[in-house]
């Protein structure tokens, strides 16, 4: 009823998109399209709601419709990442063994309207590892690197991406060079994980959740971590600290929490699920 009265009076852009989620979540397609469409019409630089668009057209198997709508975000909002991300992972998708070239020009695209986000770089690099292309990676980064130097995603993937052996100096560089970024505090982490020095890797954990509490990743790396080192005690004391937080953001916990099976689950449900994803050295699966 509060929706209806709002959306009467005209309603801001936050008014359509809630309307369309409380539709999706009752699975009626149809009037979640209505409220999107409708919302468009007013809002058309409104970002949500065209990765909604697709989401819905992707949900029913509508991959053409899926592609429209993310090309027409993209066009309008030429400065929102998870746009371009969507479209990229679409093509890649509905083009089989081409599929990689076209998510390449996606992203190309995407890098040249968005020179210094390091997330559309990220993108890109990751889009280029999955398919083993090392050498690719690595000049992506590189390059990635020279435009954000400071970015702790970045750091983050390249101690990830290099050889074991020199993981520890580039973490230590990326301490210095990301200004103290919580991603590059989990990186440490887990590579004090990977070498099974329990007190150091918790000590790095603690500070990359103290530091950002509100990004879900963070606490199932942790949780996970304990899960497999620490002590019930421990345990325990890493679930009510998450569950206290409540965090909204991270790409897995983004990914899983905004679910529409999923989208009424509490915190605890919701890390339980993320930490799930995990694999037993705290790399997504």
């Amino acid at each position: 009823m509060l929706l209806a009265k709002a959306r009467d009076m005209g309603g801001t852009e936050r008014v359509w998109m809630k309307s369309a989620i409380v539709e999706r979540e009752l699975g009626n397609n149809a009037e979640e399209r209505g409220f999107i469409e409708e919302g468009l019409k007013r809002f058309p630089s409104f970002f949500n709601l065209w990765l909604m668009l697709g989401q819905l057209e992707e949900r029913l198997g509508h991959l053409k419709e899926a592609k429209e709508a993310y090309q027409s975000g993209c066009n309008q909002c030429p400065n929102c990442i998870p746009l371009w991300y969507s479209l990229a992972n679409l093509e890649e998708k509905r083009n089989g063994l081409n599929g990689l070239s076209k998510a390449r020009a996606v992203l190309s695209v995407a890098r040249s309207k968005n020179p210094l986000n390091p997330e559309i770089w990220l993108a890109t690099i990751r889009a280029e590892s999955k398919h083993g292309n090392k050498k690719e990676a690595d000049s992506f980064i590189a390059k990635a690197l020279q435009k954000c130097p400071n970015s702790g995603i970045l750091w983050a993937e390249l101690i990830k991406m290099v050889p074991h052996h020199d993981r520890k100096s580039k973490g230590k560089d990326a301490l210095v060079k990301s200004d103290r970024d919580p991603h590059v505090f989990a990186a440490v982490a887990k590579l004090f994980w990977h070498d099974r020095k329990v007190d150091k890797a918790r000590n790095w954990f603690n500070k990359a959740v103290s530091l950002d509490p509100d990004t879900g990743d963070f606490w199932a790396l942790y949780y996970k971590f304990e899960l497999q080192h620490g002590s019930v005690e421990n345990q325990k004391e890493v679930l009510n600290r998450c569950i206290a937080a409540e965090p909204k953001h991270g790409e897995k916990w983004q990914a899983i929490s905004k679910a529409v099976e999923n989208s009424h689950c509490p915190t605890e449900a919701i890390l339980m699920k993320v930490v799930n994803a995990l694999g037993e050295g705290g790399e997504w699966c």
